[in-house]
This record gives structure tokens, sequence and C-alpha cells, in this order.
């Protein structure tokens, strides 16, 4: 993959990931290589990859979109995601150091610090966000794992499902975040997976309600 392509890559998937354009919209590689400053040759190059990630989609006639789900798509997304991230829990429990735990802690004081704002910074929130589930994916030591999950954590449904969010809500997700810093600590690998299931079916049923019926 070339350094253009790359960029390209990572242009467009922060344009996507922004909430500048919307679930369902149709975009063109045109807009895609004025958007990122590369030629259309590696734009296309990019543009697979985030189809690879159901980021972008092609209709039967070879139009792009950006992705759009039925409740019943995300509802699946967010169960294989609670099925891959409550055994990276699982298995983070009896692996993460005393300093993966410390910087656990770090993260979420970050991310209650964008919480507690007069007007909750969901940017600053999902940057936290991401980094403290990461950090158990890495800790859970498998590959495989981090690779089916990076196409489900990052998907616009994280991004959508904390724009749907309370404060109230939000101080919810720091608290299970707590709790799971905590069954961590404990190195009690059932604990944290029930903490995590909780956590992400709290996440959907959130997601679902601002969606509204099936």
């Amino acid at each position: 993959m070339s350094r253009a392509s790359d960029r390209a890559y990572g242009a467009i998937r922060a344009h996507l990931l922004s909430g500048a354009v919307k679930a369902g919209e149709q975009l063109t590689e045109d807009q895609l290589a004025q958007i990122t400053g590369v030629s259309r040759t590696p734009v296309r190059e990019a543009v697979r990859r985030l189809e690879d990630e159901l980021l972008l989609v092609r209709s039967d006639t070879k139009r792009l979109f950006v992705a759009d789900w039925s409740r019943d798509d995300i509802e699946e997304m967010f169960t294989l995601r609670q099925m891959l991230e409550c055994h990276a829990a699982e298995r983070a429990a009896e692996r993460l150091s005393r300093e993966q735990i410390a910087a656990l802690e770090q993260i979420n004081r970050e991310l209650k610090a964008a919480v507690e704002l007069p007007a909750p910074d969901v940017a600053r929130f999902l940057d936290a966000n991401r980094v403290f589930h990461e950090v158990i994916i890495e800790a859970a030591d498998s590959p495989r794992l981090g690779q089916l999950l990076g196409r489900l954590v990052e998907a616009p449904v994280v991004l959508r499902t904390a724009r749907t969010y309370s404060q109230e809500n939000l101080r919810q997700s720091a608290r299970d975040h707590d709790e799971l810093v905590t069954a961590f600590a404990a190195r009690d690998p059932d604990w944290a997976r029930a903490v995590m299931g909780s956590h992400l079916r709290r996440a959907f049923h959130t997601f679902a309600r601002a969606v509204g019926p099936a």
C-alpha cells in the first residue's frame, strides 16, 4: 500500500467518523480526491479498505455510499462485538500489567473530564473510549481478536451511539469503565466478562432507542 493511499485512507476515514457526511449519503471518487488532496488511484485503494471495514458500501450499480444499517444489522454488530470484546476482557484480566491498569485509570479520568464539561465533549469522549478499549484488546494478546474487533469498535455505530447519549449515559459509561478496572485489578476474568457484556448491551439499547423500532 502506497503512502498516498495510506494518507487517503486516514483522511477519508476521519471524514466519515467526524459526522461530516450522513449515513446513506452518496460519495464519488472525485469528491474524495478533493478531500484528501491525492489522485483517484490511491483514493480507489483507500476506498477498498474502507469497504472491507464496512464504512463504505457499493450499490448494485457500483455507486459509493456511506454505510447505513438496519436495526437488525446494528444488533448483529453489537452482538458480535460483545462476543469478541467479552472474550478480550476475560483474557486481559489475567494478563494486564500494573502499568496497563494504571493507564486505564488515567484514560478513564480523561474520559470523565470530557463528560463533566457543561457541554460534554463527545469527540474527546470517543478518543478516550477508543484508547481504553484498545489497551484491553492489546492486553488480551490475541492478534486475530484485535483484527476482528478493529472492524467493529470504531465503526460509525460507536460514533452514532455516543451522539445519542445524554450526559448521564456518558457518566454511566465511565462508571462501567471504573468497574472494569476494579475487576482487572482483582484478576477476575468472570467479573470482567460480565461487566463488559452489560456495558455493551447498554450501549446497544441506547442506540436502539434512538434508531426506533425495527
